[in-house]
C-alpha cells in the first residue's frame, strides 16, 4: 500500500519548498539532511508530505513521551488509512536493577508495566513484519535491545482453515510464543480451550480475538469474535498469530543458550574462586541457577533480557539487536527536535554501562549482561538508514553531518572549526549545493503559513528587573494575554512566584520537581487563564504550545551557559511565536555571544516573513487551538471523606478508577491515564485513615 495523506489544506509558505527539496535528496541517497523550521512554520506537515512522496516506511524518533504522542496523534490523522504505530517505553514506573558497594544496599528491579503500551509496542513489530506502509513514532527507547527479528519471525505461525494439525500441537506452540492458558480471565496474550475449540486472544490486539474450531485433526472453522461479547464478526481463511512477548526464543535456540549460559556461569565462579570472592560466587551461583530452571520449565524468566546475548547467539561487545533492525533496509529515519533527541541517545550507553558494571563486578549478574544495552552513539549514527534531523535550533552536529553526504559521519571531535563556520543563519545555495549531484543538504523553514513573525527582541539592564517585569506583565494581563518567565535556579523560581503572588498576580511555577501530570495541568491552566504567568527554567522551551503566551521575560539573560546558550535562548524566545503581539524581554548588562546569535536569527527571519507577507498581502493572526479539558478527575466527595470510607466502598471506588484508567488508555489519553494511575496508587496506600500524598502536601504548606 501507498501512503495516503489526507489533510484539508495544502503546502504553503516556505513548506513546498523544503518538502521539494527533501524529498529530493532522500530520492537521491543522501544519507543525513536537514530541516532547519522555525516555531509554528509546520514541520510536521512538511515530514507527511515527505513520507507520502518518498512512500518508504519511516521511523520518527522524539525525546519525550509527551511529545512522541502529540506526533503519534497527528501523523493518526494525517495518515487514517496506513498503519501509524505508537513505540515507547512500556514502564509506568521503573527502578532498575542496581548495587551501591559503599553501603552494601541492593536495589531489585521493580517495575509496573503498562500493557496497553506493551501491546503497542507488539503491533509496531508485527506491522513492520507484515506490510509497508507503516510510519513509527518512537521515544528513545528504539535503541533498547529487542529480540532477534529472525528469531521473532521464526516464531510467527500462520493458522489456516483445513490445515491438518493435532489440537495438542496447536496449544504447544501458543505456549512457545509466551500464551497463557487461562480458562476464567480471558485477555490479551491468553488462550483458553472448550472441547474442540481454541479461543485465542493475540497479544497484538486488544479488541478482537480469534475462534479455532476442530473437526478430528482438521481446522475447520476460524472465526473473529468480540471477547467481551463472544459474537462472532465474521469468518477468516487464515490468521497470523504472532508472539505474546518481544523477547522469544525458538526452542532450540533456548537450550543452545542454556548450555552457554551454564559455560559462561563456570568460567566465572572459577574467576571469583581464583581471587577469592566466595560471596560473589554464591551469589552469582544461586541467582543464574534460579533463572535457568524457570528458563528451562517456563521458557521465560524475569530479567530474561539480560541473557539476551546467548538467546541471539551474538558474540561479545556485539551490538544489540533493537526496533532498527526490524525496519526494511529503505526506511528512513527522521529525528525531531534533533538538538535534543541526539544528546540523549548519545549519553544512554554511557550511563547503562556503569550501572551494570558494578552488578556484574559484585556478583550480581553475568558478564554477558554487559551486552543487554542501548547502542552506542556511534553505533546508532552507522546505521544504514537515511536520517533527516528536524530541529528549529540544529547543532554543529547535524549541520556538518548535512554536508558529509554519503560519506559517513563526522564524530563531534572531527568537526572543526572550519566545517563549523558553514552555519549561517542564512546560508547560500553555492554552500548547499557542494555535493557533485547539487542535492541541498539542508533546507530552511522560516515563512509560517499564519504569517506571524519571530517575536521582538528587547534588551533591558538587570538593575530592577523584578519591577520592570511586574509591571511587563501587568500591561500584558490587561489585554487578557500571558507571559513566561524564566529563572536560573528552582529556588528563584519558587520564591518569585510567591513574590509576585503577594503584588496580586495570578502565578505559578514550574520545574523538574513538578510532576509530570501537574505541568501539564499547571500549562492547561495558563492556556485557560486560571493563571496568567508561569515562572519556570528549562522547561519553557521546545514542543510547548501555548499560543495565549505574547511575552517572555528572561531573566540574568547573559549569564553564559546550559540555559543562556543560543540554543535555549532561540527555542525560549519561540514560546512567543504563535501570538501576534509576540516579545521577548531579555535582561542582560553584556551582550553575550548566545544574545547576539538570538539577535541576528531573529532579524534574518523577521525579515524573510516581512517580505513573504508584503507579496502575498498577508495578514498576521495568532494562532488559535481549542484548550484541552482538565485532566483532573472531578471528584464528588471531598479526599479526606473518600479516605474514612469503609474499605469495600475504597475499593468500588478503586475498579471505577480503574476502570476509567483503562478507556483512557485505549483513546490513546496517557497523561489522564497516567494521572488516574496516581491517584489509584493514592487510595490503595492508605492506611490508618491517612494518605501519604495528602500528608505531604500539609506538610509542604506548613512549611510555607
Amino acid at each position: 500500500m501507498s501512503f495516503d495523506l489526507q489533510a484539508n489544506y495544502e503546502p504553503r509558505g516556505d513548506q513546498t519548498q523544503a518538502i521539494e527539496k527533501l524529498t529530493r535528496s532522500i530520492i537521491h541517497g543522501n544519507c543525513h539532511q536537514t530541516l532547519l523550521g522555525v516555531t509554528g512554520s509546520g514541520k510536521t506537515f512538511t515530514a507527511a508530505n515527505i513520507i507520502q512522496n518518498i512512500n518508504r516506511p519511516t521511523l520518527i524518533i522524539s525525546h519525550n513521551k509527551t511529545l512522541a504522542a502529540q506526533l503519534y496523534s497527528e501523523f493518526k490523522q494525517f495518515f487514517p488509512n496506513n498503519a501509524v504505530e505508537y513505540f515507547v517505553s512500556y514502564f509506568d514506573y521503573y527502578q532498575p536493577e542496581a548495587y551501591i558497594p559503599r553501603s552494601d544496599t541492593y536495589i531489585e528491579k521493580d517495575s509496573s508495566i503498562n500493557e496497553e503500551i506493551e501491546r503497542l509496542r507488539l503491533s509496531t513489530t508485527s506491522s513492520l513484519m507484515t506490510r509497508r506502509d507503516v510510519i513509527v513514532v518512537a521515544s528513545v527507547s528504539c535503541i533498547y535491545g529487542l529480540a532477534s527479528p529472525e528469531d521473532f519471525l521464526q516464531m510467527l505461525f500462520t493458522i489456516k482453515k483445513g490445515t491438518i494439525i493435532n489440537r495438542e500441537e496447536l496449544l504447544r506452540r501458543m505456549v512457545e510464543m509466551l500464551y497463557e492458558r487461562n480458562e476464567i480471565e480471558f485477555s490479551r496474550g491468553r488462550f483458553r480451550v472448550r472441547g474442540d475449540v481454541v479461543e485465542v486472544h493475540p497479544a497484538h490486539n486488544e479488541e478482537k480475538a480469534i475462534r479455532i474450531e476442530f473437526f478430528g485433526d482438521e481446522i475447520e472453522r476460524i472465526s473473529l469474535f468480540d471477547p467481551l461479547s463472544g459474537r462472532a464478526e465474521g469468518e477468516l481463511t487464515h490468521f497470523t498469530l504472532f508472539p505474546a512477548k518481544q523477547f522469544v526464543t525458538p526452542q532450540n535456540k533456548l537450550q543452545q543458550a542454556i548450555i552457554t549460559i551454564k559455560a559462561e556461569l563456570k568460567e566465572r565462579l572459577s574467576w571469583f574462586e581464583e581471587n577469592g570472592k566466595y560471596l560473589e560466587a554464591q551469589r552469582l551461583k544461586m541467582r543464574t541457577d534460579y533463572d535457568l530452571e524457570m528458563m528451562q520449565e517456563m521458557g521465560y524468566c524475569n530479567g530474561i533480557e539480560n541473557y539476551s546475548r546467548h538467546l541471539t547467539g551474538r558474540t561479545t561487545g556485539t551490538s544489540p539487536y533493537t526496533l532498527m533492525d526490524f525496519l526494511p533496509k529503505d526506511a528512513v529515519i527522521m529525528i525531531d527536535e534533533s538538538h535534543a533527541t541526539l544528546p540523549q541517545i548519545s549519553g544512554m550507553y554511557a550511563g547503562d554501562r556503569a550501572r551494570k558494571m558494578t552488578l556484574v563486578e559484585y556478583g550480581f549478574r553475568l558478564p554477558s549482561a554487559l551486552d543487554n544495552r542501548p547502542l552506542s552513539f556511534s553505533e546508532f549514527m552507522k546505521i544504514e538508514k537515511q536520517k533527516l534531523y528536524i530541529s528549529a535550533t540544529p547543532s554543529k552536529f547535524e549541520i556538518c553531518n548535512s554536508f558529509v553526504g554519503n560519506m559517513g559521519f563526522l564524530e563531534e571531535s572531527e568537526i572543526t572549526p572550519h566545517k563549523a563556520s558553514l552555519i549561517k543563519p542564512n546560508p547560500s545555495e553555492e554552500k548547499l549545493d557542494i555535493r557533485a549531484d547539487k542535492t541541498p543538504l539542508i533546507v530552511e523553514q522560516i515563512i509560517r503559513p499564519t504569517g506571524l513573525l519571530d517575536p521582538r527582541i528587547l534588551i533591558r539592564p538587570l538593575q530592577g528587573q523584578i519591577d520592570e517585569t511586574i509591571e511587563l506583565c501587568r500591561t500584558r494581563i490587561e489585554h487578557g494575554e500571558r507571559i513566561l518567565i524564566t529563572t536560573l535556579t528552582k529556588r528563584t523560581a519558587e520564591d518569585l512566584s510567591d513574590y509576585l503572588k503577594e503584588v496580586g498576580l495570578k502565578v505559578t511555577y514550574l520545574h523538574s520537581d513538578v510532576d509530570t501530570i501537574e505541568r501539564v495541568e499547571i500549562l492547561r491552566s495558563l492556556r485557560a487563564g486560571e493563571c496568567d504567568i508561569v515562572v519556570g527554567i528549562n522547561l519553557l522551551r521546545e514542543g510547548l504550545d501555548l499560543p495565549e503566551v505574547s511575552l517572555v521575560c528572561i531573566l540574568d539573560a547573559d549569564k553564559e551557559g546550559f540555559l543562556r546558550s543560543k540554543t535555549s535562548l532561540i527555542q525560549t524566545a519561540g514560546r512567543a511565536a504563535r501570538h501576534i503581539h509576540g516579545e521577548v524581554v531579555l535582561f542582560a548588562d553584556t551582550i553575550t555571544e548566545s544574545i547576539r546569535a538570538l539577535l541576528e536569527v531573529t532579524e534574518y527571519r523577521r525579515g524573510r516573513q516581512l517580505e513573504y507577507n508584503k507579496k502575498n498581502n498577508i495578514t498576521p493572526k495568532s494562532v488559535e487551538r481549542p484548550i484541552q479539558k482538565s485532566l483532573r478527575v472531578v471528584l464528588q466527595n471531598d479526599p479526606n471523606t473518600l479516605i474514612n470510607e469503609a474499605p469495600h466502598d475504597r475499593a468500588a471506588f478503586i475498579q471505577e478508577l480503574k476502570n476509567e484508567m483503562g478507556i483512557a488508555s485505549s483513546k490513546m489519553e496517557y497523561e489522564r491515564a497516567a494521572l488516574l494511575r496516581d491517584q489509584i496508587k493514592e487510595l490503595q496506600s492508605v492506611k490508618n485513615h491517612s494518605s501519604p500524598l495528602l500528608k505531604s502536601k500539609q506538610q509542604k504548606k506548613s512549611k510555607r
